[in-house]
């Protein structure tokens, strides 16, 4: 085959080409265009620009603090259940919106003025750095503490006192929204948890019979369990109330009573205490005549009533709370006054 029959692959680039392509594969396609040239900010040439920029940040962060305040006051300004219309959103709780409102502010406030920070009055020179391994060497590490000092420097931070004072005060004060939540774990109980309805005056009601007791209702040996007057079944707050003002009471030879203070409380041996377990607040119900011991069909807590109502057995940590009784000019049982101590297990008030 001669060289004319040869067919010229238009593939193959000529020895003009070659010589032009081989300038461009030397060029590296994909070669560092380096950074751009850093061109200087109004606030790095001018001070009253570089000023203005601090006092814009410092007033971010004070409407941040602010916010934080305005945050704990709705606790307390707005009840829970009051509802407002804002326009366009509607009605709305005047609670939950003031608290997503303030809350928000304070923390855009912040992220806002750390960036302005950043953006206006931090230096901007961009620093490009090769990839190295995890482990760097100490070298490096060196390095790294000196350029974290140098951008320490370069902010300001330290001839800036009122970007940094306003910034840790409103970094300080976020957390505090945080602890304000902490009351949606609950109303407070404020001192709910010392009082039950029972008075001076009060009638001990019969559960079983709805009727007022009389002494003679009472014979000894015998377990009647109580309700102050007043309470009904049919009350929305009834479970409520009773948890803490149910009553049992037993009759005992005035002989027999050890306690002086529970004799003094008790009248013509009838004595009062709180059917409500000290232990974790189940309701006591048995009751054995004989050794006049009650006891706890939870965690088997027993007490002994004819010795003040003192644990002699069980988890239980403290007495039953006698009610101080008497009879009335009607000839009925009566409170002389409500517990002297809270009823039920121990709390974080008590004491």
């Amino acid at each position: 085959m001669s060289s004319q029959e040869i067919p010229e692959d238009k593939h193959l680039p000529s020895e003009q080409g070659d010589a032009h392509h081989g300038v461009a594969v030397a060029d590296d396609p994909f070669a560092d265009p380096g950074l751009p040239v850093h061109k200087p900010r109004i606030q790095d040439i001018d001070e009253r620009a570089a000023k203005r920029s601090e006092r814009t940040v410092a007033m971010l962060f004070i409407l941040s603090m602010l916010a934080t305040i305005g945050f704990i006051a709705s606790y307390v300004i707005f009840p829970v259940d009051k509802i407002v219309y804002i326009f366009p959103i509607g009605k709305v709780s005047a609670l939950n919106f003031s608290l997503g409102m303030t809350l928000g502010v304070a923390l855009f406030c912040i992220g806002a003025g750390a960036v302005h920070w950043a953006r206006t009055l931090m230096s901007d020179v961009e620093v490009a750095a090769e990839r190295h391994e995890i482990a760097a060497p100490p070298e490096v590490k060196a390095q790294v503490l000196q350029d974290f000092a140098d951008g320490a420097n370069e902010s300001g931070i330290a001839r800036r006192p009122l970007i940094r004072n306003t910034l840790l005060g409103a970094m300080a004060m976020v957390p505090l929204a945080g602890v304000m939540l902490l009351r949606d774990l609950g109303p407070l109980p404020e001192d709910k948890l010392r009082k039950t309805l029972w008075a001076k005056g009060k009638l001990l009601i019969n559960d079983n019979t709805n009727e007022p007791l009389r002494p003679e209702d009472v014979l000894v040996g015998s377990l009647t369990f109580a309700r102050p007057e007043g309470l009904e079944e049919e009350q929305h707050d009834f479970q409520v109330q009773i948890a803490k003002a149910a009553l049992m009471i037993v009759r005992i030879q005035p002989d027999d009573i050890k306690d002086k203070k529970e004799l003094e409380w008790s009248h013509d041996g009838i004595v009062a205490y709180s059917k409500i377990c000290t232990h974790v607040g189940c309701p006591i119900s048995l009751y054995e005549q004989q050794t006049h011991h009650v006891l706890c069909p939870c965690h088997q807590s027993t007490f002994d009533l004819s010795d003040g109502a003192r644990v002699i057995f069980g988890p239980a940590g403290h007495a039953l709370p006698q009610l101080r009784i008497g009879v009335n000019d009607e000839g009925f049982l009566e409170a002389l006054g409500d517990f002297e101590e809270p009823v039920g297990p121990a709390f974080w008030e008590r004491g």
